[in-house]
């Protein structure tokens, strides 16, 4: 009977190896996430910024309040800014002033020929998306795409509406399928019949995808109730 080896110590190279690619598993994802929220902190501030007048600018008032010398870069500005007028702009648009500013521009922009074509899609999406006046992509699915025995993952969107639902029927629903890594897809019209719901979330759905498959959301294990004294398991 043959004695079991012992395993082969690991050299240096393997081990400075092991521990670089742990060090890139912990890494990479805190530096990509910093690095990403201080990209768009960055494009926010040169894109609203300059829409700032000259005497209000972050350096300007540097200079007022603490004298000359006292100028260094402030990022997340433009952030704050965004954020505040947004919401000062939605405060207003509730009131009657607000609704009737916003009726006599939706009148102007839809005499503008080009205009009006973007305008109202972006505004339907917005108010898709942000109002949920109706569910969209709260739901995900499997579609049997693009021939029979593949599947796809995709985001239920919403109901057909006008024409599309006057030739398609009642009995079929809008389909977002998103593209790795997840920056662009296309929409396509299925049967219900055909449509296997799921219960994963949308956000590990677009983390699946975005990963190319490699991202699989954590499988929670069903809480186990102990009995106590005198109860009997599942009563």
């Amino acid at each position: 009977m043959t004695e079991p080896q012992a395993p082969r110590p690991r050299s240096l190279t393997g081990g400075l190896r092991s521990s670089f690619l742990t060090g890139l598993v912990v890494v990479l994802p805190i530096g990509l996430t910093a690095y990403l929220i201080w990209a768009v902190i960055g494009y926010l501030d040169g894109w609203i910024l300059p829409l700032i007048p000259e005497a209000y600018q972050p350096p300007e008032l540097m200079q007022y309040y603490f004298g000359p010398g006292h100028t260094f870069p402030i990022r997340g500005v433009g952030v704050v800014v965004f954020l505040v007028f947004t919401t000062l702009m939605g405060y207003i648009a509730k009131g009657l002033i607000g609704r009737t500013i916003l009726g006599r521009l939706d009148m102007l922009v839809n005499r503008m020929p080009v205009v009006r074509s973007l305008y109202s899609a972006l505004k339907q999406v917005a108010e898709t998306v942000f109002n949920k006046s109706e569910a969209s992509f709260d739901r995900t699915c499997l579609v049997e795409f693009p021939r029979p025995g593949v599947w796809i993952l995709g985001l239920v969107s919403s109901r057909p509406k006008g024409e599309i639902a006057e030739k398609l029927g009642e009995d079929v629903i809008a389909v977002f399928v998103g593209l790795t890594p997840f920056t662009s897809g296309f929409v396509i019209f299925v049967p219900k019949t055909d449509v296997i719901p799921l219960d994963l979330s949308p956000e590990d759905a677009a983390k699946l995808v975005a990963s190319g498959g490699l991202v699989y959301p954590t499988v929670r294990e069903p809480v186990q109730v102990i009995p106590g004294p005198g109860q009997k398991l599942g009563s």
